[in-house]
């Protein structure tokens, strides 16, 4: 999922194609009319395993766009994304992995990373405290600590169901912080307009 500040929802699905490392950027091609989630996860409508999708909108002044496909490693970078004064705030859920990857949150702003870190508050995967703006770092762990979650490791939770609550805890501050909220209802039961990237 990508949440933008200051672009439109057709900008961000064009800035994100361009950002795709693909060698050049990608072709976008707008699929006809909107497509709810299960239409996109369709295999006999959606080529999920080779195309990245987009299904996109916007919410109370934020563009958003939610990816289906193998899209994570496609982007790594959104710096480029945010430039001319864009904030853009991604949350990544890799639940069909198969390895116990972390969620996990960044935020550029203007071309550059604000904040980043993995939503397990821990050092596995590489990701050990919260990166950025040290000034905004600190921000985002006092209202961690305040909420009474660990700031550096999940040691203390036990079990999923704990991990699970934690998630929600902290996502529910990030949403404050930075004053985000989705159309939950419409996302996961809606239909929205749908583009799909190729090279």
């Amino acid at each position: 999922m990508v949440m933008v500040r200051g672009l439109t929802p057709d900008e961000l699905v064009e800035r994100l194609a361009a950002a795709a490392l693909w060698g050049a950027p990608a072709v976008v091609h707008r699929a006809s009319g909107e497509h709810s989630a299960e239409e996109v996860a369709n295999p006999g409508l959606f080529d999920a395993d080779s195309d990245v999708h987009l299904r996109y909108g916007e919410h109370e002044g934020v563009s958003f766009a939610v990816m289906y496909g193998p899209w994570w490693g496609e982007f790594n970078d959104l710096g480029p994304v945010s430039a001319g004064g864009a904030h853009v705030f991604r949350v990544v859920f890799e639940e069909d992995n198969g390895k116990p990857v972390p969620p996990f949150f960044e935020y550029h702003r203007d071309g550059h990373l604000a904040c980043s870190f993995n939503l397990h508050l821990d050092a596995s995967w590489g990701y050990d405290g919260i990166d950025g703006d040290p000034a905004l770092a600190a921000e985002v762990t006092a209202a961690m600590t305040e909420a009474g979650l660990p700031v550096a490791g999940r040691e203390g939770y036990k079990g999923e169901e704990e991990e699970e609550q934690m998630r929600y805890k902290l996502l529910g501050i990030l949403g404050r912080l930075f004053d985000l909220s989705l159309p939950r209802e419409q996302i996961l039961r809606g239909c929205l307009a749908t583009a799909s990237l190729t090279t």
